[in-house]
């Protein structure tokens, strides 16, 4: 078996630290799959370093101004303008990338958004605030840490306030060898609908909302 040559070590779910088992390899990238939480995840030789990371974002083309950039975003903006007052309400576009596109449309209708990147905006500052909404857009799936970076998003939202997601979901009608997402390098951690839930319960989010891609927890 596949498994037997990693280590316990390898084994180990990032998000909720269960005993993890095979689910695939393609020859080159073994993905490993929680027996608990159910999320996928690489292998801990797999993950991409930094450099490798960076260099990868920066081949997006990620243009602000570019229509179907600003569309593919419509989700979490819609989210926000239906749930939040551009007077009243403050929020965060974490992992905003190198074209901070979330930050710039809500800016335009008058919103109160920072953008955060840890490679690209990196302002430490920001994550000593409250906000009450933050956005996370295609961001999710790379997290390394995702128990670690979970607890700091839970932590940053006000009462009542909500984390904004979009991610694609593994599911089971998905075939995972042909599937597009997994071939990303920087895509480390898959989540399923019962990911979610579990991440709703050990977070202390009060509820948690899936509709297609965009995933909304609620403090």
């Amino acid at each position: 078996m596949l498994g037997a040559h990693l280590s316990y070590v390898e084994m180990i779910c990032p998000l909720c630290f269960s005993d993890g088992k095979e689910f695939y390899s393609n020859g080159e990238r073994v993905y490993l799959e929680c027996s608990n939480c159910k999320g996928i995840f690489v292998r801990r030789e797999d993950l991409p370093d930094a450099d490798k990371e960076k260099e990868r974002y920066l081949s997006h083309n990620n243009d602000v101004n570019d229509l179907r950039y600003r569309e593919f975003v419509s989700p979490i903006v819609r989210s926000v303008v239906e749930n939040f007052d551009p007077q009243d309400h403050v929020g965060l576009d974490f992992g905003a990338g190198t074209g901070p596109v979330i930050t710039k449309i809500l800016s335009e209708l008058d919103y109160k958004i920072s953008a955060y990147d840890p490679f690209f905006l990196p302002d430490a500052d920001l994550l000593k605030n409250s906000y009450d909404f933050i956005a996370c857009c295609e961001v999710i799936e790379h997290f390394q840490n995702p128990a670690k970076e979970f607890e700091l998003l839970r932590s940053l939202l006000i009462r009542g306030g909500c984390l904004i997601c979009m991610t694609d979901i593994y599911r089971p009608t998905i075939d995972f060898g042909n599937w597009y997402y997994k071939n990303d390098p920087t895509h480390v951690f898959l989540y399923r609908e019962h990911t979610f839930k579990y991440i709703k319960e050990a977070f202390r989010f009060s509820g948690v909302k899936i509709e297609k891609r965009l995933i909304t927890f609620t403090s």
